[in-house]
């Protein structure tokens, strides 16, 4: 399903391609925003680690999608469906680039895939694995409406990270339903 393309006002949100790399290199280098996402990665950490983005659309119906903003054409981060090999829920997850936060695009994009994973994959509960301690993220999950849950560690190697499942049920988001 890597022809899958998903349009909101602002943004385009489609599977990786390797013109996306260079930003997602930018995007992994930087301490902020890596800070709950597994830390800094060197750009070769972070050309395996968009390798394995680009590798879960073949193996999934769907994974995290690049995010473009429109109106420049650029790369400004990855949200989407995840649901990696033991993860432990189906999760919705985001992250942008620096520049790009505080606009609204996290809550725009996030919409438009937890729209996805309801109304096309047919997922009946979507989640987001956050950190305690990252205020951002857990604000954003506020904002679609899911609620904190259970305490879980995340599997294999980022088994050292504690992660609260925030999420709700489809029936809890179609009838609390964001308008974009």
């Amino acid at each position: 399903m890597t022809n899958v393309q998903l349009e909101t006002p602002r943004l385009l949100l489609r599977p990786p391609q390797a013109d996306d790399f260079p930003r997602f290199a930018e995007f992994s280098a930087d301490p902020v925003t890596m800070e709950h996402l597994g830390g800094v990665q060197a750009e070769s950490d972070a050309w395996r680690a968009f390798a394995g983005l680009i590798g879960a659309w073949q193996l999934q119906p769907a994974a995290m999608f690049s995010v473009i903003e429109k109106s420049s054409g650029q790369w400004i981060g990855r949200i989407g469906p995840w649901t990696p090999l033991h993860w432990p829920v189906r999760e919705v997850g985001w992250g942008l680039l620096r520049s790009a936060e505080g606009k609204g695009y996290a809550l725009e994009a996030a919409v438009a895939s937890i729209n996805y994973a309801f109304d096309v994959l047919g997922w009946e509960r979507v989640d987001h694995l956050i950190a305690d301690t990252n205020s951002r993220s857990q604000a954003l999950a506020k904002r679609l409406g899911s609620q904190p849950g259970e305490e879980m560690r995340m599997p294999g190697s980022l088994a050292k990270y504690q992660v609260r499942a925030w999420g709700q049920d489809r029936d809890t988001w179609k009838a609390n339903a964001i308008q974009i």
